[in-house]
């Protein structure tokens, strides 16, 4: 995959039907915190109230048409040194380094916007190997394994955490 193609942009209410098509896939949301979305008006809810507001969510493009989102949302108080990412893609883009693109896209923008924050964490469920080695790739590190740490879709998962320090970046 040419990388010049990837690009990171905020969401517009025209994503709406692109957004669907990668949201609406159970494969693409079974990792999220969010359910998926199943019809164009939850989809243009979505992006109107909360991609488009959100402090630092991004569509991910290939082509300037949107297949993924990617988000950080820095800490409060005395916490504001930290921040969570998050990120998924189509299903139809896992295995061509679109996801490892864009991460490797939105480090080094996250800390040029947020200058306060000085670790970047990922929580990754233990069976997302492929979110796991998108994270690796870009020089994310993995600090441990946390036993029954989330609640998604019904159930206490096991996670893990990765970090990102802001001296990380080359």
């Amino acid at each position: 995959m040419d990388s010049t193609r990837i690009s990171l942009r905020p969401f517009k209410l025209s994503d709406a039907d692109d957004f669907l098509a990668w949201a609406s896939d159970d494969k693409v949301t079974r990792y999220l915190r969010w359910n998926t979305v199943t019809t164009i008006e939850e989809a243009l809810i979505y992006v109107q109230k909360v991609a488009i507001p959100h402090p630092w969510r991004r569509s991910i493009c290939l082509d300037d048409r949107s297949v993924g989102y990617i988000s950080v949302r820095p800490e409060s108080g005395d916490d504001r040194h930290r921040a969570h990412i998050g990120y998924a893609v189509g299903s139809d883009c896992w295995g061509l380094g679109i996801a490892t693109a864009a991460v490797r896209l939105a480090i080094p923008s996250v800390f040029e916007k947020f200058p306060f924050i000085v670790r970047l964490e990922a929580l990754v469920e233990e069976e997302n190997i492929g979110s796991q080695r998108v994270l690796e790739k870009v020089g994310f590190v993995k600090e441990c394994f946390l036993r029954k740490y989330c609640f998604n879709k019904g159930e206490v998962r096991d996670m893990l955490i990765y970090s990102f320090l802001s001296t990380d970046l080359h």
